[in-house]
């Protein structure tokens, strides 16, 4: 028999659980908050890393000089070059250059304008969120919760010293993207989704889980939105690299690569640099990182579905192939990650309660 819900409007998704299958996905959780636990082994990255690029705020003081330099009337091309080589930072492959949308329109306009957008589209981006979340938490207690959940995730996407940082604007965005895909309503998901790409260009993940997922639903006219829009980025691409070949060299520094095989602690590290996490100690932010993730997988709607695949494909890629000094490849799913955390309740006493479950159907037979 079903249990009544603690926070959700409706049970979770481990409420009807076979005791069997509970207890594999009890062993899973486990697993899941050992390995949250590894980010304690992931050492820090030296201060030479990346060249200056080894720290954020020193990539931050490079995306302000561009702005600057364009500003000024300079090329964006020739303005990022020129201050990739002054920090010694690798030109080459093309990727080491950002796309050029942020920083002509930074350029554009009055820095107070800017800052305005960016607290704009974050207060949007929170209220989209809220407004989804709001459904499936009717109380008080955990409506609140969540927007301190929210509060949390977004801490660094309010700071002016980050405004040049492209992945603040661009996990923004995804998260906004994300927010308003619904059932049959996904033209504004993907229009804000190739957006985030032009941003920065790690995005095109999140628009490739968001594709797999309409095709494996069956939605094929909102997978083929999700294709249009991978297709446009793909072309601005390009004629990115073309750009770029024409303002660098053979003798241009090139990346170290990007197979930092750091495992899954670097992850959990990533995440809990980029949301409020990183005010607490190591263990409980590893730990709560782990939790964030099964509260997602807690809760049965569309919408969980869909931040469980990103949120585990960025892992992956955070896992596979970030180095140390990249870490902040976490910003681009950070705004609601931890609003999970609001899932976990419910899915916690309702998955301890079914792989605990020890009752028996006994059948009687009666004779006449």
């Amino acid at each position: 028999m079903t249990r009544s819900p603690l926070w959700l409007a409706l049970p979770s998704r481990f409420a009807a659980l076979p005791r069997t299958r509970a207890r594999i996905v009890l062993g899973v959780l486990a697993v899941l908050l050992l390995a949250s636990l590894t980010a304690l082994g992931v050492p820090q990255p030296a201060p030479d890393a990346a060249g200056a690029g080894g720290d954020r705020q020193t990539d931050v003081a490079l995306y302000e000089g561009i702005v600057a330099a364009v500003t000024h009337g300079q090329d964006y091309y020739r303005a990022a070059a020129d201050a990739l080589r002054a920090g010694s930072y690798p030109l080459r492959p093309f990727l080491t250059f950002r796309l050029p949308g942020l920083a002509v329109v930074q350029a554009a306009l009055p820095p107070g304008v800017t800052l305005a957008l960016l607290y704009a589209l974050a207060a949007v981006t929170g209220f989209a969120w809220y407004r989804r979340l709001a459904e499936a938490l009717p109380g008080l207690a955990p409506r609140l919760f969540v927007l301190f959940l929210l509060a949390a995730g977004m801490l660094a996407f309010v700071q002016p010293a980050l405004i040049a940082f492209h992945e603040i604007w661009a996990g923004l965005l995804v998260a906004l993207s994300l927010a308003l895909r619904r059932p049959g309503q996904w033209v504004e998901a993907a229009s804000i989704a190739l957006i985030a790409m032009l941003v920065r260009e790690t995005a095109a993940l999140y628009v490739l889980v968001m594709a797999g997922l309409a095709f494996a639903e069956g939605q094929r006219r909102e997978a083929i939105a999700w294709i249009v829009a991978l297709g446009v980025f793909a072309g601005v691409l390009a004629a990115h690299a073309v750009a770029v070949h024409g303002v660098t060299g053979v003798l241009d520094a090139a990346s170290p690569g990007w197979t930092g095989m750091h495992g899954f602690g670097l992850f959990v590290r990533a995440m809990s640099l980029a949301t409020g996490l990183q005010l607490l100690p190591a263990v409980a932010a590893a730990l709560l990182v782990a939790l964030a993730l099964f509260g997602w997988a807690s809760w049965r709607d569309p919408l969980a579905l869909r931040a469980v695949a990103t949120f585990a494909a960025y892992a992956m890629v955070i896992s596979l192939f970030a180095r140390l000094d990249t870490f902040y490849w976490g910003l681009l799913i950070a705004p609601a990650f931890l609003a999970g955390l609001a899932f976990v309740p419910d899915g916690l006493r309702d998955l301890t309660s079914r792989a605990l479950d020890t009752r028996r159907v006994r059948v009687h037979r009666v004779e006449r």
